[in-house]
């Protein structure tokens, strides 16, 4: 996992390293120049163009400089509190006026154009973060450039890993400069992470050592319910129990897109949680709960029953976060075996009774310490955090998410991975890296959720792959 520290975080980081601060904004130079020297492709006869503030950004940026002279650059620094108009022409512009700690908003001046190509831009390198964009929120301070690279000293920031700030950054690289960044409470989910994470059935295993309980769906909306067991099979399940409130065995399994292999279960339409709480739940090591359940009183009534009962790992999803309501730490405090809720910005608001903030690490861990359970918030960089303020961050998805029906698979995914045995934190994490990788792998137009399904069995094994490498 990388780390992420937030700009208070590091500048604690910074004031307790043994170093001088000389040769911390040493190291960062160098880091940024040998960055720039492989974007230049070589140093002598090359010209830089270095937009430097008054603070420890443009310290960098100036020791850059320096050392880009010494390998034969023609470096150029212009002071960005007095830079107006456009920048000198050069073959690549190094982005150090202001870092991590701005909060007035900031307008640089025009991008400095391509040497010998006026017509175009010449490429960005920024120093720890795009000028302009808040570290913390990922926020847009003002009008920052659009970095083709950037470089981060020690640890990732959030504003590099949330939108819409992500979206300047370009490719970004972390240079380590000596700094103990192991305090950080807040780290970015890779695909070796998820490889060590995803189970891996033993010999002698059988389905019942990893089986589940999904109950979502409603009459005429049962999709919601075949996409989350389908998602749950794909995902370490050895037997999947699916049961949709109103519809007898039959009815569950109508439609020809449930999984042959899932196996359908009637609950009736009233007081289906004192049948679920009836019934022998030992055998079962996971149950999901909410995709597409409706929202009348009876359904509200019996979520809550059902989750205060249950002794289940359980994933509350879709519907049944709305069953919750802002009442949800009062259901959920009985509760002993882990749960994950897996709320997009308006359950969400359901939940906490306001909408996530633009720190939305923040927003996820005061929701989890909130309610004493996982929470998974969604977006296009999606947040895991539980109770006691450890959270992760899973970004490899993308816009291809957006599209109905998606958020049930990801139930499922999650529910199949605590069947399997996978802790909670690593389960929701894994099921959404898991997620975007199966989106990324479809075609970039038309996909729809059903999609994912398809493509889950490749995500995986881009994970195990992972694994595999040097």
């Amino acid at each position: 996992m990388i780390p992420i520290v937030t700009p208070d975080e590091m500048a604690a980081i910074d004031a307790a390293a043994p170093e001088p601060v000389e040769e911390l904004i040493d190291r960062a130079g160098t880091a940024l120049a040998r960055a720039a020297l492989g974007m230049l492709g070589g140093g002598y006869g090359r010209r830089v163009t270095v937009l430097a503030g008054k603070g420890n950004n443009g310290a960098d940026g100036r020791a850059a400089a320096q050392w880009l002279r010494r390998r034969g650059v023609r470096v150029a620094v212009i002071d960005a509190a007095n830079a107006s108009g456009s920048l000198p022409p050069a073959h690549l512009a190094i982005d150090a006026a202001y870092g991590t700690g701005l909060r007035r908003p900031y307008s640089p001046p025009t991008p400095a154009s391509l040497l010998d190509h006026p017509d175009r831009v010449a490429p960005i390198l920024a120093a720890d973060i795009p000028s302009g964009v808040n570290g913390l929120t990922g926020e847009i301070v003002g009008e920052p450039w659009t970095a083709d690279q950037t470089v981060t000293f020690g640890a990732l920031k959030p504003g590099l890993v949330l939108h819409p700030g992500v979206q300047f950054c370009g490719q970004i690289t972390v240079a380590p400069i000596g700094l103990n960044v192991s305090s950080a409470r807040t780290h970015l989910v890779t695909g070796r992470d998820v490889s060590d994470w995803l189970p891996v059935r033993p010999a002698e295993a059988h389905k019942w050592q990893t089986a589940c309980w999904v109950i979502a769906g409603s009459p005429g909306m049962t999709g919601a319910a075949q996409l989350a067991a389908t998602a749950a099979m794909r995902s370490g399940s050895g037997y999947v129990r699916l049961s949709t409130p109103g519809l007898d065995a039959a009815g569950v399994l109508a439609g020809g897109t449930v999984p042959t292999e899932a196996v359908g279960h009637p609950l009736p339409a009233d007081n289906w949680a004192a049948a679920i709480e009836a019934d022998d739940q030992s055998r079962f090591q996971a149950m999901a709960v909410g995709p597409g359940l409706g929202r009348q009183p009876n359904t509200v009534q019996a979520v809550r029953e059902l989750t205060g009962n249950t002794p289940l790992p359980l994933v509350i999803d879709g519907d049944g976060l709305f069953a919750l309501g802002t009442d949800a730490a009062d259901v959920l405090a009985g509760r002993t075996a882990p749960t994950v809720l897996t709320p997009h910005d308006g359950e969400f608001r359901v939940l906490a009774g306001e909408p996530p903030g633009p720190d939305r690490f923040a927003a996820a861990r005061s929701l989890a310490a909130a309610t004493g359970v996982h929470v998974l918030l969604k977006g296009p960089t999606t947040v895991v955090a539980e109770p006691g303020g450890a959270a992760l961050a899973i970004s490899n998805g993308d816009a291809r998410l957006a599209t109905a029906g998606t958020g049930d698979v990801l139930a499922g995914l999650i529910c199949g991975l605590l069947s399997a045995g996978v802790e909670p934190m690593k389960a929701a994490a894994s099921a959404a890296w898991l997620h975007g990788q199966a989106a990324t792998i479809r075609p970039s137009g038309g996909m729809a959720a059903s999609d994912l399904l398809l493509a889950l069995p490749q995500a995986w094994e881009a994970a195990t792959q992972q694994k595999a490498a040097p």
